[in-house]
């Protein structure tokens, strides 16, 4: 099999996922739906060669891949497209899921991406974090917010990321892309660094441990405005997972720390549209005096309360985006209610409706 045709043609059909995995043919994830290339079933021996393929087209050496079983890296084909590349393996076979990028980068008002999420490009400092489950577009949404502020400001943006994945040319900003593993040794270290390179913005891909979170809100605390992602639904569940990274005896501290560096807490996911594709839904949490207090008492299960009944534009809880999704007809009635934080009263106010 031909892996840069193979690639070519997803980027045709405008796949955003390829999925190479044995018992099966090679599958297209194109607007949420799976769609096979033929029907051909792969065998271990198709994925091997495909996998090692995919290492010859990066030039990448796949004994790390070889060794441990798993890899991430990415890659670029000029005039296709980037690629994002998992490696593993399963049941003893090689297998890749590989993620279509665009090098244009994304328009937000096409992906829906309210302007209440894209006006947090105006902050000047502390840490905005976008959160949401794997593949609910956390990193286009960053990506989109961090072009705003290339396009608009002068500034020294630091993008820390495992794998890159959208590539942004310099604009009004200065704009420095560091791979980890490639460029740096891990998240800790290049963020360290950051710091002594007179950065105005850091793009923080994933906060994994808290010595990194603790870095994170330091940078945020010294005047530097901080993104970063992580793989939780809510902003109560968001800010319970930062402070509960911590050892017991620092979490009264860092719970004050946050509450003073923290400016917003987007959680977003992707819903089934009704025609086919998919929506976003979004929760906005914006830090008010009333929730700074909240997450310095430790009564963060208080916030969700205060997100649901705020009648700000800037605030919005996930029900009531999933709601205006419904509302609207993006998506449909069983859609609307399974996906709700809260089936019960979003299955109520459907039927009221």
């Amino acid at each position: 099999m031909d892996v840069r045709k193979t690639l070519e043609e997803a980027t045709n059909k405008m796949a955003s996922d390829i999925f190479i995995i044995a018992g099966r043919p090679l599958t297209f994830k194109t607007k949420g739906d799976m769609q096979t290339l033929d029907e051909n079933v792969m065998i271990p021996k198709d994925t091997f060669e495909f996998v090692v393929g995919i290492y010859a087209l990066a030039e990448r050496d796949i004994t790390h891949f070889e060794n441990c079983g798993d890899d991430d890296f990415s890659f670029a084909i000029p005039g296709v497209s980037r690629f994002r590349v998992s490696t593993f393996k399963q049941r003893g076979s090689y297998s890749a899921v590989i993620r279509v990028i665009s090098f244009e980068l994304p328009n937000p008002s096409e992906l829906m991406i309210p302007d209440a999420v894209m006006n947090l490009a105006n902050h000047n400092r502390g840490m905005i974090l976008v959160t949401g489950p794997a593949g609910s577009g956390k990193s286009t949404t960053l990506a989109c917010i961090i072009d705003k502020i290339n396009s608009e400001r002068e500034e020294h943006i630091i993008t820390l990321e495992d794998p890159l994945e959208f590539l942004h040319r310099h604009k009004q900003s200065i704009v420095s892309q560091r791979e980890i593993s490639t460029d740096t040794e891990s998240y800790l270290t290049a963020l360290r660094s950051a710091l002594r390179q007179s950065p105005d913005v850091i793009l923080l891909g994933e906060m994994r441990d808290y010595e990194t979170i603790n870095t994170a809100v330091t940078a945020a605390e010294t005047g530097h405005l901080i993104f970063s992602s992580l793989h939780t639904i809510g902003a109560a569940n968001t800010i319970d997972r930062i402070i509960d990274a911590f050892p017991a005896a620092q979490q009264h501290q860092i719970s004050i720390q946050v509450a003073s560096v923290l400016q917003a807490v987007v959680s977003q996911k992707l819903l089934p549209a009704a025609n086919g594709g998919v929506v976003p839904a979004f929760e906005i949490m914006v830090l008010t005096p009333a929730i700074r207090n909240l997450i310095r008492e430790r009564k963060v299960h208080q916030i969700d309360g205060i997100i649901y009944t705020s009648a700000s534009d800037n605030m919005i809880a996930m029900d009531t985006s999933i709601y205006k999704l419904y509302r609207d007809g993006l998506i449909d009635k069983h859609t609307a209610i399974s996906e709700a934080v809260n089936p019960e009263m979003m299955e109520k106010k459907i039927n009221i409706r």
